[in-house]
């Protein structure tokens, strides 16, 4: 009892495939949007970068010199404020030596690394006041 199994018809068609964007030569830079999508990111990128590089500029600054300042004075380095509030061209800083809080001024600019200590209302007087009475002429 053999049964007769029906033979397959042999074509020389090539069966049909179906192109999508992704098997294109080229790869996937090979479509416009794509490209301009990537571009556009890497513009948005590197003008963030500058933003913030620009913003943190006088910290970063005021930073290396405050550490500079404190490595010479055997102190430690506390914190620099982000920017100059007053716009003298320093940054306020602040170290600690000895036990006290040292507060520094440090200079805000490539050309100004380093830091001054900053006593303020705290600063002692004048040596010689200008506003003494001329006691000589009088005999």
């Amino acid at each position: 009892m053999s049964e007769t199994q029906p033979v397959p018809e042999k074509t020389n068609a090539a069966p049909t495939v179906q192109n999508s964007p992704q098997l294109k030569p080229g790869g996937i830079l090979s479509n416009w949007k794509t490209r301009v999508g990537i571009i556009a990111t890497a513009l948005i990128a590197v003008v963030f970068g500058l933003f913030v590089i620009g913003f943190f500029w006088q910290h970063l600054i005021a930073g290396m010199g405050m550490r500079s300042w404190s490595s010479h004075a055997r102190a430690t380095p506390i914190e620099c404020m982000i920017k100059d509030t007053n716009n003298d061209g320093y940054v306020s800083c602040s170290a600690m030596l000895g036990g006290e809080v040292v507060p520094l001024e440090c200079g805000a600019s490539v050309f100004n690394i380093g830091c001054r200590v900053n006593y303020g209302a705290a600063a002692a007087p004048p040596v010689r006041p200008s506003n003494l009475p001329n006691v000589r002429g009088s005999s």
